[in-house]
């Protein structure tokens, strides 16, 4: 049998807001008085919270994507453990990004 080394613990989280193109006005950052960090788009569409410490009232919640549905097609969360690796959220946030098209 051999031994793997897997990618746990947190990482940087800087590995996932460098998922974001830089200076484009696409997205708004915010970093709140806990130090928690939320992103958005321009457009409202497009949520990403980092709550290193948990998400206040929200159980195990560090990481936290909602992308808001239309009229006709619901909308999704995906919620990730405080101790997710940043590199793990970070692929999923660049596929999200890639697969966006502007209107």
């Amino acid at each position: 049998m051999r031994l793997r080394e897997w990618l746990i613990g947190p990482g940087q989280p800087t590995d996932v807001t460098d998922t974001f193109p830089a200076a484009n006005g696409d997205f708004h950052f915010i970093v709140d008085d806990r130090a928690d960090t939320h992103i958005a788009s321009a457009d409202g569409r497009f949520y990403l919270g980092h709550f290193p410490a948990g998400r206040p009232g929200a159980e195990q919640e560090g990481w936290v994507l909602a992308i808001t549905g239309t009229a006709r097609v619901p909308g999704y969360k995906a919620v990730f453990h405080p101790d997710t690796p940043a590199r793990l959220v970070a692929a999923v946030i660049a596929e999200v990004l890639a697969t966006a098209a502007r209107l």
